[in-house]
Formats: C-alpha cells, sequence, structure tokens
C-alpha cells in the first residue's frame, strides 16, 4: 500500500515522502478499508512542521479523518461488513491508500457526497460543539466569530443559520465578505480598531452572548469589546501565531467566561453518547447537502508536494483533499 509519511520534522513540502508499506490483514475486531478521500487541514500541517500542540512520533503518517471503503472485517466485527462506507473517526494516519484499525475507529457513512463526507469529523464538528458546549443559544440569540472565511467558521454561519441563532462574522478583507452572506452569515465585518462600535450599529445594539475566536492577538481583545455582560468567549486557535491580547479588567467588570477548546481532548473525554449525539446531528445536514465545506483542489497521492503547497496558500477557495485513489 501507499502511504504519505515523514521521519523529521519541517516544511511538509520537504520532509513528506511516498513510501511503498505491506498491507495488513485485519485481525480480531479490525477493520482493512481503502481510503476514497482525506483532507489536509492546518493542525496537520503545524504537526508535521513541529509547530503543534501534539508532537508526532517519527516516523509518522498525517491526517486525521477521511472516508473509506471497508475491504474485509476480521473476527467479532458485527455493525461494519465489506463494501460499507465508513468515517474515520479517531484511526488516524489517513493519507494513505489503505488502513487496518480498530473497529471503533470507523463509523458507518450515510450515502451521500463522498467529499462531503470525507471532511465531517473535524471542522463540522467543531462547528457544532462551538455552537452548543459552551452557551445556550435560542433563536434570535447573536454571536461573534473571527475567522468567518475559514472552513469551521463558513460552517459555523450555516449550523447557526439553522437554529435562528444570528452571527456577526469578522474577516480580514472586503472581497470575503458577500460569500458569507450568501451561505447565511447575518452580519460581515472587517476586522480593525472600532470594531465594537461597528458590530453596535449594526446589530442594533442586541447583546452578544457567545464569541468564537481563532485568530489570538489583537482580534481577541477586540471580541471581548463587543459582548454583554456575563458573555462567553472560546478561543480554539491562533491563526495570528500571537497570544491573545486581555485587557483583565474590562473582563472582569463583564463577567466573562474565557474557555478553551480543542477537538482532540473532546474525543479523549467524551462518551459514547456524547459521540453519537454529536453525529445524529450533522450526518443528515451533510448527506443531504444542507451544509457544505467548499473543495479547491484534490491530488492524488502522488502529488503531495504539490497538495500541501495549495494547502499553504491563503488564496485557496476552500479545502484541499487527498484522493488515494486517483492516479
Amino acid at each position: 500500500m501507499k502511504v504519505i509519511e515523514f521521519s523529521e520534522l519541517g516544511n511538509p513540502a520537504d520532509v513528506l515522502k511516498l513510501k511503498e508499506r505491506p498491507s495488513r490483514a485485519p485481525g480480531a475486531d479490525e477493520v482493512r478499508v481503502r481510503i476514497l478521500a482525506t483532507p489536509i487541514h492546518p493542525a496537520n500541517l503545524l504537526q508535521i512542521a513541529g509547530q503543534y500542540a501534539a508532537t508526532p512520533q517519527l516516523p509518522d503518517i498525517p491526517g486525521g479523518e477521511g472516508i473509506a471503503e471497508v475491504l474485509e472485517v476480521g473476527d467479532g466485527v458485527e455493525h461494519i461488513r465489506p463494501g460499507q462506507k465508513v468515517l474515520l473517526a479517531g484511526a488516524g494516519g489517513s493519507w494513505r491508500d489503505e488502513l487496518t484499525a480498530p473497529a471503533g475507529a470507523f463509523i458507518p457513512a450515510p450515502d451521500g457526497d463522498v467529499e462531503q463526507l470525507s471532511m465531517l469529523v473535524v471542522n463540522p464538528l467543531t462547528a457544532h460543539l462551538l455552537l452548543s458546549a459552551f452557551r445556550e443559544l435560542n433563536d434570535g440569540d447573536w454571536i461573534i466569530q473571527s475567522a468567518a472565511n475559514s472552513a469551521v467558521g463558513e460552517m459555523v454561519v450555516q449550523l447557526a443559520a439553522k437554529r435562528g441563532i444570528r452571527t456577526v462574522n469578522i474577516v480580514r478583507r472586503e472581497s470575503q465578505v458577500e460569500h458569507l452572506k450568501t451561505i447565511g452569515g447575518d452580519v460581515v465585518l472587517t476586522d480593525g480598531p472600532d470594531l465594537s462600535e461597528r458590530v453596535t450599529a449594526a446589530t442594533g445594539g442586541a447583546p452578544v452572548l457567545l464569541a468564537l475566536d481563532s485568530v489570538a492577538g489583537a482580534t481577541f481583545e477586540r471580541l471581548l469589546g463587543t459582548l454583554a455582560y456575563g458573555a462567553t468567549i472560546v478561543s480554539y486557535g491562533v491563526l495570528s501565531g500571537q497570544m491573545p491580547q486581555l485587557n483583565l479588567q474590562s473582563m472582569i467588570a463583564n463577567g466573562i467566561h474565557v474557555r478553551g477548546f480543542w477537538l482532540a481532548k473532546w474525543f479523549e473525554t467524551a462518551t459514547a453518547e456524547d459521540r453519537q449525539a454529536a453525529f445524529s446531528v450533522l450526518m443528515p445536514l451533510i448527506a443531504s447537502g444542507q451544509v457544505k465545506t467548499r473543495v479547491d483542489s484534490r491530488f492524488p497521492l502522488e502529488e503531495i508536494r504539490q497538495a500541501v503547497i495549495r494547502a499553504s496558500e491563503s488564496g485557496r477557495d476552500g479545502k484541499v483533499l487527498l484522493m488515494p485513489g486517483a492516479s
């Protein structure tokens, strides 16, 4: 089988190599699958470069989600059958054309667009949890988010619109505004020092109850300045490369709750019931095409260098997918 592997930390375009490895038949309670599609996420590239919270054990195969077709199952596997499509949810190392792993690392997939389903486990799940795990939100409530044009941000817009939650979406460039409005964003503003005043004007002074921030730096403090008394801000990324700026006096005076979120830790601590509840919400929406993630480009494993270069570029129009079956 073909795998993408790295034996040292560094620039993904330089350290990732295509390797041949022997396939492995499934043992008891294991499943062997053929990978159909698997996305490249910023976290993957940061981990390869040694700039992520979790340091990989080298050599390592990147990738944390995707969709696959079951080739064979081991003894004791009852909920998955050959020929069935499954989502990778905890198997790891998805940048390859075959994978053998415990049956518990796979979730039966519904019928639907293979590319969209391949991206269900990370960004849509993150967006769903950001909207549901930190603050009770009702129809008509307002939230605000940075990096609204990111894959997570666009999914937040779509999921919030389904629930009647109103969104203020912060972007860096004016050119990003119109698309977010077309997918359901109520208010779209460019970031800047007068953000609080512009948010108040755009919402008519309505209280903003939740802020979602993946940028950090000065943006974090500007988001704080838009929030109502007792609101919550959730930090889930550091896209700016800078630690969040924080006006502690203002935060205390306004009773702001500051929370952190990391999807990997959620997977470690979530119960089977938690996972089932989340996926039962997301699967029908994605399988039916009611919410979507934009796809920029697709590459076979043999073009991994071109794929990660494209995934690193800021001018992309969506996710970059690896299609291991392509050639």
